[in-house]
């Protein structure tokens, strides 16, 4: 998920702005997705073990993140949500949460 994740970040004409804040190349950051990923799903806290709590708003401080970034960032989960996730349920519950998420990065109007 982590990796298809950047992937249509990085070939999605429409997450042309959300990928220019991210660093080249993005072999580090997809890692660092991925091992979030495994503790926000329940697996284990790779992320905390390497680098302590997520603290996601706050390590995202430094970036401006509006509602254009955020609309960008859920577009391209979405689109990884529909392409792998086949239990209709389960898909609903994760768009959710990463709405949530998504909601609570914004840091500027």
């Amino acid at each position: 998920m982590a990796e298809r994740f950047y992937d249509v970040m990085e070939t999605h004409p429409q997450a042309k702005e959300l990928l220019a804040l991210h660093p080249q190349p993005m072999d580090l950051i997809r890692q660092k997705f991925f091992e979030f990923l495994s503790g926000w799903f329940g697996g284990p806290p790779l992320f905390e073990e390497k680098y302590g709590h997520p603290r996601l708003r706050a390590r995202h401080l430094p970036f401006t993140i509006d509602t254009r970034m955020r609309d960008q960032w859920l577009l391209c989960m979405y689109q990884v949500l529909d392409e792998q996730v086949t239990d209709p349920l389960l898909k609903i519950q994760l768009r959710q949460r990463f709405t949530q998420l998504a909601h609570h990065m914004i840091n500027t109007d």
